[in-house]
């Protein structure tokens, strides 16, 4: 696993970095520490950098979340709406402002768009980077004044917790309409490199070899449908469950399973 430390801009008091030192468990940076990343407190925002030493300097390429602008918020105003692929496979033409269960938050992507579609989203993150990272852009996110953004942001909840322990404690009698997966996609074994994100995530989550573990513990715990996020070409989560159904795009499927206690 890498090295990962705290560092921030000149200005930023110590006590803030103290404070996100004792979140993640995550040491200071200091001269005796290589650190492959960094969690960076900028003035403005959180970010993660990928440090590489170059011959007479640091490389630093840096990711962070952003619900406000960017990307996200162009997806949101032009995305397509409820006829993108993940809205149907969610139900969103079906169920009225669903409660969905993201079990593998990462970025956050995929929670803010059916979050801005009318849906309720609990987001489970384990990863104390990528929780930070989360926690950080939502922070932002009720701070900004535009009514929709803020709408959006009472439909979206965060927990920091391992999510099968999430899946224990549920209470039966409350349990969401959708349970949502998007466990880490497979490294391509191609010349061209993987997206800086999906880099980033690889080195500091890692594989997510339980993924089928999870998805079998989620199976009894949805009202209505469990949706596995997967490669176009890859193969099912499960060689044991078979979906029901799913819909495929360009580069992506959406798995869907009907919960074991409605068949």
């Amino acid at each position: 696993m890498p090295v990962i430390a705290i560092t921030a801009d000149r200005g930023v008091p110590k006590k803030v970095l103290d404070k996100l030192a004792a979140e993640t468990s995550l040491p200071l940076l200091s001269p005796s520490l290589h650190a492959d990343y960094r969690l960076h407190i900028k003035t403005d925002y959180l970010e993660c950098q990928k440090v590489t030493p170059l011959k007479k300097k640091l490389k630093i390429d840096s990711i962070h979340i952003d619900f406000v602008g960017g990307k996200l918020n162009h997806r949101r105003l032009h995305g397509g709406g409820k006829g993108q692929d993940i809205a149907k496979a969610i139900g969103l033409h079906k169920i009225s402002n669903p409660a969905v269960l993201d079990l593998t938050a990462g970025m956050g992507g995929d929670a803010f768009v059916l979050a801005s579609l009318g849906a309720n989203v609990t987001m489970i993150e384990r990863n104390p980077v990528v929780f930070a990272l989360l926690k950080d852009a939502l922070e932002r996110l009720s701070m900004n004044a535009d009514n929709e953004l803020q709408a959006i942001h009472q439909r979206l909840t965060l927990h920091k917790q391992n999510a099968i322990v999430f899946l224990e404690k549920l209470n039966k009698n409350n349990l969401p309409d959708v349970i949502y997966l998007d466990p880490m996609f497979p490294e391509r074994n191609k010349s061209a490199q993987v997206k800086k994100e999906m880099q980033f995530f690889h080195d500091i989550v890692g594989s997510d070899a339980d993924a089928e573990k999870l998805f079998l513990a989620a199976l009894p715990h949805a009202n209505k449908r469990i949706v596995v996020k997967r490669p176009r070409l890859a193969p099912p989560l499960s060689d044991t469950v078979k979906s029901d159904f799913s819909i495929t795009g360009k580069s992506t499927r959406y798995d869907i399973y009907l919960p074991k206690h409605h068949i």
